[in-house]
């Protein structure tokens, strides 16, 4: 039996998932994936998740009020945003009512992502280079 990808896994995930807010959390898939190049999508923690060479970022689907995605690349915390929300020591939390807010906030997210992109790239080069 061929294994699956990931691309075939998450369209499976979105296909069957029940959330009051689907068509938001596929625009915003569609505006992280379009972002930048090199961000890639899988299931992880049982949720639409992005990485480049590490993990980044990973939708709650938990939440039902609002797209609410965590930010867990430790490298977040350099990145000031004010869809960066929440004092922890190394994620951010960010949170979308609808879709009007998704919208109004496309150039700020894919502001994040590719400086989230950049840090972690330059975050690898400088261990290769010790």
């Amino acid at each position: 039996m061929k294994k699956r990808t990931d691309k075939e896994i998450v369209e499976e995930y979105m296909t069957k998932l029940k959330h009051p807010l689907k068509n938001e959390i596929e625009a915003v898939r569609k505006i992280i994936k379009g972002s930048n190049i090199n961000i890639s999508e899988r299931i992880k923690w049982n949720a639409p998740s992005y990485y480049c060479a590490e993990d980044m970022v990973t939708f709650n689907p938990r939440n039902h009020k609002t797209v609410h995605m965590v930010f867990h690349h430790p490298a977040i915390v350099k990145i000031k945003s004010p869809l960066l929300l929440g004092d922890y020591k190394d994620r951010r939390m960010t949170y979308f009512k609808n879709m009007k807010e998704i919208k109004s906030n496309r150039k700020e997210l894919e502001r994040i992502m590719n400086e989230l992109v950049k840090k972690i790239n330059s975050e690898n080069k400088q261990r290769k280079l010790k």
